[in-house]
């Protein structure tokens, strides 16, 4: 193994079980380098933490030291009390780069975010891309401003009071720039995932995967005072030891925080409807601290869009909507028509706080060929009735980024790779996808730049028409649930989704002495609902909502929204 830093070559010394090591005097940060590992071809570090060149450029060090952070007093947000905002850093802004963010953290913050996700942002080809074919795990894409500027990004959210998550993706790597496989066994012959190769957690040599991949979460935390990770699809990782990646994973973050005094969360995207998922590993779980949960929205779209019966035919009745609010899994080992057998287990009695609920993502609409988001595919009423289910539910809610002001521009999927090859397979497994849903064939080409241009917010309309009304009914709804004390319990103990007839739901939350009720009215049909049993008189409208606080002992009603 040998070394090139500077076009000057240093022979490597081996220290066991395939690690080696050099010192080498006068090495500084930004000098750029490369190995040598069979003496005739270079490649960039696999762990590299900056790529200024690209993926198929040089590495270049990075001292972490020389970073003057402002954010000694940040000590974290309780999970419970987050509100995430989903958010690509490349279409956010018209720059695209992580300092452009920073003068919108003062609109978020006064909207009620306190929790940005950023999309992947570790080094990937091109310079548009998703993300989630990355391919170095420590390096900060270059075209969002490397690794200085993440730094700053993180620094101001918190100086805003807003935590940050980001997305990492541990299943897979992408397929143009992947180095990993020159230096070490990385990947597994018994696995495979619907994106390329799974990685080797529990194969010879799987120690040092695991190495690499628990001191990555760390290293996050410990460099860019991130506050927690969303792991996705981990159903898509495979380990049989017993002692498996998840253990490891969550002995080190909790020792950590321990050392740290901070907390870092971690946040699955799971497809197994398992409470294990949510679960401490000592009690045999894999040790997260929430996953997302897709019955959820599922349950909720398909209420409100009725062409949604097309793409999630298992859904369609409040009821499942009502066990969505008070269970959270909807399938929990029900026969499921999509899967062709029985799925998911029950998680009946985890807390609220264990899952994150959602009308959009940048699945949703990114994997529709037109990239319509939820704002095109309904009408006003709707959108307020969605928003109003996520922010009065008692989960975590997350909106993704334009969907507080009913952001119209499409969001698409998008790609810069620069290997045909590459981009040719996508083209095949996208045209597969749309083809098992139903859909037509992509009418935009992921790799134009003009789709990439074409799904950035158009931030200025947040101010005006119906914009500013959504705008202004997330905000309503957001500072009710921040301030509204039965609003702010998550553990579901004294919480109730009752059926109102076939069409609506109501929510009901009691304080612990049955002194206060919280009531919020659901009606999803186009027909005026009536409210037998509860203390209204006028029914609701189509699509309408109703929330207000009532005291059983005097019959004292307060209309809240």
């Amino acid at each position: 193994m040998t070394l090139v830093i500077n076009d000057r070559p240093f022979p490597l010394q081996p220290t066991g079980d395939g690690y080696f090591q050099a010192d080498i005097p006068g090495a500084a940060a930004g000098d750029l380098y490369y190995y040598i590992p069979d003496d005739t071809t270079p490649f960039p570090d696999p762990a590299s933490a900056y790529q200024p060149r690209g993926v198929h450029g040089p590495s270049a060090i990075v001292d972490h030291s020389q970073f003057h952070w402002q954010d000694n007093d940040w000590k974290g947000l309780n999970f419970s009390s987050l509100i995430f905002y989903e958010l690509h850093v490349g279409t956010f802004t018209p720059d695209g780069t992580f300092d452009a963010i920073i003068p919108r953290l003062q609109d978020l913050a006064a909207l009620g975010i306190n929790a940005i996700e950023l999309m992947p942002v570790a080094q990937c080809p091109g310079k548009r891309n998703w993300g989630y074919d990355e391919v170095f795990l420590f390096a900060v894409q270059d075209s969002y401003g490397g690794p200085n500027g993440l730094k700053r990004l993180v620094d101001a959210c918190h100086r805003h009071g807003i935590a940050v998550f980001l997305d990492v993706i541990y299943n897979h790597v992408g397929s143009e720039g992947n180095v990993l496989e020159q230096f070490a066994p990385y990947f597994s012959d018994k696995y495979h995932t619907p994106w390329g190769k799974a990685f080797n957690y529990d194969g010879a040599w799987s120690d040092g995967v695991k190495d690499f991949i628990v001191n990555n979460a760390l290293y996050w935390a410990e460099h860019y005072h991130i506050d927690g990770l969303r792991l996705d699809a981990i159903h898509e990782i495979f380990d049989r030891n017993a002692i498996t990646i998840w253990d490891n994973l969550r002995q080190a973050i909790d020792a950590w925080t321990t050392t740290s005094g901070r907390p870092f969360y971690l946040v699955a995207e799971s497809d197994l409807n398992s409470p294990s998922v949510v679960k401490h590993t000592a009690s045999g779980g894999l040790g997260f601290d929430a996953q997302w949960l897709d019955d959820f929205h599922h349950a909720l779209y398909v209420l409100l869009d009725p062409d949604g019966i097309r793409h999630y035919s298992d859904f369609g009745l409040v009821q499942q909507l009502a066990k969505a609010y008070t269970e959270g899994f909807v399938h929990s080992n029900e026969y499921v028509r999509f899967r062709q057998r029985r799925h998911g287990a029950s998680s009946a009695g985890l807390p609220g706080n264990r899952f994150i609920v959602f009308n959009q993502n940048h699945d949703l609409p990114g994997n529709r060929p037109d990239g319509q988001r939820l704002s095109t595919l309904v009408d006003m009423p709707r959108l307020k009735l969605a928003a109003a289910a996520i922010l009065l539910s008692p989960y975590i809610p997350m909106l993704f980024m334009g969907e507080e002001y009913g952001e119209t521009s499409p969001f698409y999927f998008f790609s810069d790779y620069s290997d045909p090859r590459v981009y040719s397979g996508l083209k095949d497994s996208r045209k597969q996808q749309f083809k098992d849903f139903g859909w037509d064939e992509e009418s935009n080409d992921p790799q134009s730049e003009e789709t990439f241009i074409r799904s950035k917010l158009g931030w200025n309309h947040r101010i005006t028409g119906d914009h500013a009304v959504m705008l202004d009914w997330h905000r309503r709804l957001i500072h009710l649930r921040r301030t509204h004390p039965l609003l702010s319990n998550l553990d579901k103990n004294n919480f109730r989704a009752d059926l109102i007839g076939n069409q609506g739901i109501a929510l009901s939350r009691h304080s612990p002495d049955q002194s206060q009720q919280l009531l919020c009215l659901f009606n999803f049909s186009n027909n005026d609902l009536s409210c037998p049993g509860y203390p209204i008189t006028d029914p609701l409208p189509p699509w309408g909502v109703s929330v207000f606080d009532f005291q059983p002992l005097t019959g004292q009603l307060q209309f809240r929204l």
